[in-house]
């Protein structure tokens, strides 16, 4: 009965981790939304591609921030200061993965909208990476 033990608690932090993605993935969706909507309506207003990637980024980055402490990550106690510096940290690299991706995608002729759908898988995966096993990994 002993050697089961071990192997529930396994099983048990492999399906926490599960719903950890999960949880991620649907805060990353609506953070998104978000940033898409501002992305989008900054190029009608003639707004350079990676302007308007960077302005549509940090708008989602504050959503993705207050939904994140409240449903993801959930600490035991407030956010530190550390969190939150880590996960601006965090941020700025996905800013720099999605606005060199835009730029250099649009600079040889792909749509500023399709050059950010192909950024984003990048930049979601290398930050969910980053702030679950550094900003968020006592959570």
């Amino acid at each position: 009965m002993e050697r089961r033990t071990p192997a529930l608690a396994s099983m048990a932090g492999g399906i926490i981790a599960r719903f950890t993605f999960t949880r991620y993935l649907v805060a990353s969706v609506i953070a998104l939304c978000g940033d898409m909507l501002l992305f989008l309506g900054l190029l009608q207003a003639d707004v350079s591609p990676a302007a308007a990637g960077f302005a549509g980024y940090a708008g989602g980055l504050v959503l993705h921030w207050m939904i994140s402490i409240r449903f993801v990550f959930t600490p035991s106690e407030r956010a530190t200061h550390g969190q939150r510096l880590g996960f601006v940290a965090s941020a700025v690299i996905g800013l720099a993965i999605t606005t060199g991706l835009i730029s250099g995608l649009s600079a040889t002729g792909l749509a500023p909208a399709l050059a950010k759908l192909v950024a984003v898988p990048v930049s979601f995966l290398s930050v969910y990476a980053i702030r679950k096993y550094g900003v968020f990994s006592g959570a």
